[in-house]
């Protein structure tokens, strides 16, 4: 396999480089308010819902600390991307600036893994989505709600970008309102103000602290991560969007209190009201904790809240699955046919084909749980650390090519470069190890590291296939001279 440093060749002042991956402005459509919507909401999802108390009952509450390490990991790698994606917005984002500053090999091996996570991704939702549907409704299989969740928002994808920003606008919003509702009785609640409340501020301490060392706050770091992984699909959308260069300064700039307010905000409102060894370990750790605040039937009503944040991660997953896909394309990294818009300027054939691995992915949830599901799931566990790494790879290679005059014209800028940079390679560096050095997340690391080896031993063959096809298109036809 040859050598990736020397694939690594400047393509970021090619007109056709600068070109691949944007959407034509006929088909900009997204609203300023589709893209607030969606850069809150992309931050909420089923693992903060349910997947926190998981992390608490492992970690305490010193929980906070492992979200907060976390969250100021993300915070950076937003900053570094919203730097490269205010300067220059595309559909394809972090991929087309890998590919860029490092090289097609990263561009080519980060987009597919991307799409992968995503189509993955999907497949779980969808999974969640029946399981919720079941419980109200027993008597229609799981399985039936699964597929009927993803044809449906696959419809809507496919109408046009407008009705995918409408359904994620409506979506998000349930899930922001719970949040903030919450917030509310929640604060009321510690404070004892609420009737039968009598304060439990001290519930932070009441058990301990950090129960279980340090060791768990750093493992817990690992898992966390995750739960914020989708802030950066509305760098994506931002390039389908009126004022894509506004809109991705708007969505960085204010990532800190979304974070800070959403998940911080959130989680600490939680261990407060509940002590953390009394979480269950079975339900939603929020929805417990909405029956502590005497409100009628608060578990189906958070089931239901639940079901609308997967419902939102499944329609961002297709989205995001199918825009990735759609610019892999642009570059001969993915079949040409992909490209193909309907009339309403969506490439439907990368969005069906972003469906076919949650069909796959559902079947085999019934057929072999253990097996293929799992695989899929575990194979592509790592990519938010591939992503976080290559963004800050990229954005650091990028911003030493650039001349006084481009680094002051910058819209935003990344702090302290190129030190947080470093930061962060050293953070994905320390997680990766912990992951691998834990039983339950080892797995994931190895698959996924595999899944990096087969794009990696893949590239070559596809990048030599591209430069055939290329030198073919550019023969001119051979004129045969007249005799004599």
């Amino acid at each position: 396999m040859q050598d990736p440093a020397t694939l690594a060749a400047p393509t970021a002042t090619t007109g056709e480089s600068r070109k691949a991956g944007q959407a034509p402005s006929a088909h900009a459509t997204l609203r300023p308010r589709h893209l607030t919507m969606i850069a809150l909401g992309g931050i909420i999802g089923a693992s903060l819902f349910v997947g926190s108390g998981s992390v608490i009952r492992s970690v305490g509450p010193a929980a906070l600390i492992s979200y907060a390490i976390g969250g100021a990991l993300v915070i950076l790698v937003m900053r570094m991307l919203g730097e490269m994606s205010a300067n220059r917005p595309v559909v394809g984002s972090f991929m087309e600036y890998a590919r860029d500053g490092l090289g097609e090999w990263a561009g080519f091996t980060i987009g597919w893994l991307y799409w992968y996570f995503w189509v993955g991704v999907v497949a779980f939702e969808a999974v969640i989505v029946g399981r919720i549907l079941n419980e109200w409704i027993p008597m229609i299989p799981d399985w039936s709600f699964a597929l009927a969740g993803i044809l449906l928002l696959t419809m809507t994808n496919l109408m046009s970008l407008r009705s995918f920003g409408e359904t994620e606008f409506w979506l998000a919003s349930i899930k922001v309102s719970a949040i903030i509702v919450f917030l509310i009785f929640g604060t009321l609640y510690v404070l004892g103000l609420l009737p039968n409340s009598t304060g439990s501020v001290g519930n932070l301490t009441v058990h301990g602290f950090m129960p279980h060392g340090w060791t768990a706050v750093l493992n817990g770091v690992a898992v966390v991560v995750f739960s914020y992984f989708g802030t950066e699909i509305v760098t994506m959308a931002a390039a389908e969007s009126e004022q894509p260069a506004k809109a991705v300064a708007k969505a960085t700039n204010t990532i800190v209190w979304r974070i800070v307010f959403f998940y911080i905000g959130s989680v600490a409102i939680l261990l407060m009201v509940v002590p953390w060894d009394e979480l269950p370990s079975q339900t939603s750790p929020f929805a417990f904790a909405f029956g502590r605040f005497g409100l009628p039937a608060a578990d189906q009503v958070m089931n239901a809240v639940v079901l609308t944040a997967a419902l939102s991660v499944l329609n961002s997953g297709l989205y995001s699955g199918s825009r990735m896909l759609f610019a892999l394309s642009k570059h001969g990294y993915a079949p040409r046919w992909v490209e193909d818009r309907n009339r309403s300027g969506v490439p439907w054939k990368a969005i069906l084909l972003s469906t076919v691995v949650g069909y796959v992915a559902i079947a085999a949830n019934y057929v072999a749980p253990k097996v293929i599901f799992d695989f899929i799931m575990n194979s592509a566990g790592l990519v938010a650390m591939f992503v976080y790494g290559f963004v800050a790879l990229t954005q650091w290679r990028l911003r030493n090519r650039m001349t006084a005059a481009e680094r002051d014209g910058l819209k935003l800028k990344m702090w302290l470069h190129p030190w947080l940079n470093i930061a962060v390679l050293a953070a994905v560096v320390l997680i990766v190890v912990l992951m691998a050095l834990d039983p339950a997340n080892a797995p994931q690391v190895w698959t996924s590291l595999s899944a990096l080896a087969v794009l990696l031993v893949i590239f070559p063959f596809v990048r030599r296939r591209i430069k055939q096809r290329t030198s073919s298109s550019q023969e001119a036809p051979r004129v045969e001279q007249p005799v004599g």
